[in-house]
């Protein structure tokens, strides 16, 4: 862990902070506004904007399709979630369906989850606008590290060669994180970057220690106690930013 690679990370970070564009709510034009505005709550209004499908980060479609409209947002590459009674939606896969029963409220979580799944790493800068999405967006994007981390830990077969990538992956979650608090990546962001390579040695001394102990499937456990420790990096990031917010 040279303090090169953690300053490249940062200027990576700064690059990049995830897609700036706004999110789309398009559909049934009396649900549109409502929806909307439960989006919106406690945010940035700009980042949510209603009936198109053009220059956003993810079209939230709401009530009947439209095959036409959902036609020309999948051509764009648009990800889409409906929000809708159907079972089906053209160009929508099932995953990507909330279902809402007639007369119900707007499930917002189960939205904002969706939503979150379909923008990945890209969706912190819409977190740090939307807290109704942030939630779901760092639960995301712990996940995303703590699944790479398990499979980089689980491949590596050669002792010491994975710690740097697990590390280095660690620091990027946390930073991503960070970004969907709204928190700037800078210098003062020291301290927790130290606090993860801590954290990191220790998960690797821990993981030394089991194999020694189970030394078949070490693989296994090596993946196992990589996507645990990650999962615990991106829990412990989430509170200590919710406190600073």
């Amino acid at each position: 862990m040279r303090p090169l690679a953690v300053l490249s990370v940062m200027r990576e970070m700064r690059r990049g902070t995830g897609d700036r564009r706004p999110l789309g709510v398009a559909g049934a034009s009396e649900l549109v506004p409502l929806l909307a505005r439960q989006l919106r709550e406690g945010g940035d209004a700009s980042a949510v904007v209603e009936g198109t499908s053009e220059n956003v980060a993810a079209l939230v479609w709401v009530g009947p399709a439209d095959k036409d409209a959902l036609r020309a947002a999948d051509r764009a590459g648009v990800p889409i979630v409906a929000v809708t009674e159907e079972k089906r939606v053209p160009y929508v896969l099932a995953t990507d369906i909330v279902r809402v029963p007639p007369g119900r409220g707007f499930p917002v979580d189960e939205i904002a989850r969706v939503v979150a799944r379909k923008l990945g790493e890209d969706g912190t800068a819409l977190g740090a606008r939307l807290p109704v999405l942030r939630p779901a967006l760092c639960e995301e994007l712990i996940r995303i590290f703590s699944r790479k981390n398990a499979l980089i830990s689980a491949a590596v077969f050669i002792p010491g060669i994975d710690m740097p990538l697990l590390t280095l992956n660690q620091i990027r979650l946390v930073l991503r994180i960070a970004l969907a608090y709204g928190q700037s990546v800078d210098g003062q962001r020291a301290i927790e970057l130290l606090g993860v390579v801590g954290v990191g040695f220790g998960l690797r001394a821990l993981a030394r220690e089991l194999l020694d102990l189970i030394p078949i499937a070490g693989w296994a456990v090596k993946g196992a106690v990589a996507y645990a420790g990650t999962k615990a990096v991106g829990e412990a990031a989430v509170r200590y930013f919710e406190a600073r917010s």
